[in-house]
């Protein structure tokens, strides 16, 4: 079919918002702990119930793009993401917080599910490769750039600062809640996501057999291998150590280090996730030169380290740690993801909409470490994160996949 760009710049835009509407909980939490006199234990039901709907979400939403179309599915997505956004904009409240992540996690998992074939339609398979890149950088910018308007907003909003932005966010946000004009900032962009993609003709996607989901017979023979509970496990324990880490990072760094969440806080979060990008591209030239396994076990040693020294270490130490952890996370989606579907013979639509059903670990991990941190601290809590990065080491040493990822002989060959 004749290739779209246009579609393939919304859909790249569609990646950037996912990531700026996901990854700005870890910045807001401190503020939400102190808005709502919470504990640390309750902070962590906010995570939980955002990454659950990934959980309930993933396959029925690709169920959904096969009966209603991947059109339908992205503007039912970006409208539940405006009505969570204005709900927790309008009156906020912790228990409100708690239903608007819900439904703005439901959208996201959504758009999740629709992305992917769009891209490899609107661009052309020859291009999907270096697409999907360009995809996760735009991801990754955006996980980059939310903190910092987070900071900015706290900062200038009910500041004595004009311009009409700022004047029309003092006017809808209470002056003892001005992280809330986040919650406008994500109404305003769902609902303009919803206008553009309501204008747009989206081109047909005809799924690919290891894009399908059936949960028929693929589901059941699926449930019955080890091996797909094993590499669901694995997603899980990823997952779970990412945003374990990144949602506490900037209460640990308060609690213990006396830094201000609004401003370092939120930037060694921005950092956190640049890093993680970079570490991608780095992966990339790293997988085509050696055995994903080894790749895999390198950057979770490299994790642990970096996770030890963050809680352990200096005030210093934690500001370049913690975003150190976000750098040798970076490849372990990518890598745990590719040896589950090498390790099966077949059903691979169905096995991914289960992979990505272990997004939900995003949800029990800080949940996890907030219960704990009731109990024994922050501190000790977040060592909690050794047994998901001690698990995605494992994979390292266990996996036995079909295919090994192809490497080149010398670095000649990979720039040929």
């Amino acid at each position: 079919m004749k290739r779209n760009a246009f579609i393939v710049i919304l859909i790249l835009l569609i990646f950037f918002v996912i990531s700026f509407l996901t990854n700005i909980l870890g910045p807001i939490i401190p503020d939400i702990v102190q808005s709502f006199d919470l504990s640390i234990g309750l902070a962590g039901f906010l995570p939980f119930a955002f990454f659950v709907a990934y959980g309930v979400m993933s396959i029925p939403a690709g169920l959904m793009v096969e009966k209603y179309g991947e059109k339908t599915v992205l503007l039912i997505a970006f409208t539940l993401a405006f009505a969570g956004a204005l709900l927790f904009a309008v009156n906020p409240g912790f228990t409100v917080a708690l239903c608007s992540l819900f439904l703005i996690g439901v959208g996201m998992a959504m758009l999740q599910v629709v992305i992917n074939p769009l891209l490899r339609v609107a661009g052309g398979e020859e291009k999907f490769a270096f697409n999907s890149v360009l995809a996760q950088l735009f991801f990754g910018a955006a996980s980059f750039l939310s903190p910092l308007l987070y900071s900015y907003l706290v900062l200038n909003v009910h500041s004595g600062n004009s311009g009409f932005f700022i004047e029309t966010l003092n006017k809808l946000v209470p002056e003892n809640l001005k992280w809330v004009s986040l919650y406008w900032v994500f109404a305003i962009i769902s609902m303009l996501m919803v206008l553009v993609i309501a204008l747009v003709k989206f081109p047909k996607v005809d799924l690919k057999e290891d894009e399908r989901i059936d949960v028929g017979k693929a589901f059941k023979d699926l449930s019955s291998n080890r091996s797909v509970w094993l590499f669901f496990l694995g997603i899980f324990a990823y997952v779970g150590t990412e945003q374990g880490i990144a949602n506490w990072i900037s209460k640990f760094l308060q609690i213990y280090h006396n830094v201000d969440p609004a401003t370092t806080g939120a930037l060694v979060i921005s950092y956190f996730w640049g890093l993680l990008t970079i570490g991608c591209f780095l992966g990339l030239i790293l997988l085509k030169l050696l055995d994903s396994r080894k790749v895999l076990i390198f950057f979770t040693l490299g994790a642990i380290v970096s996770l030890f020294a963050a809680l352990f270490g200096s005030k210093e130490m934690s500001l370049y740690a913690f975003p150190l952890t976000g750098f040798f996370a970076s490849v372990m989606y990518s890598v745990i993801f590719s040896l589950a579907l090498n390790s099966v013979p077949d059903h691979h639509g169905t096995f991914s909409g289960i992979l990505c059903a272990g997004i939900a670990g995003g949800a029990v991990v800080p949940l996890i470490i907030g219960g704990l941190g009731e109990i024994v601290g922050l501190q000790l809590a977040m060592l909690f994160l050794l047994v998901t990065l001690g698990y995605i080491l494992s994979i390292g040493l266990w996996a036995k996949p079909l295919v090994n990822n192809d490497t080149v002989k010398n670095l000649k060959e990979l720039f040929a």
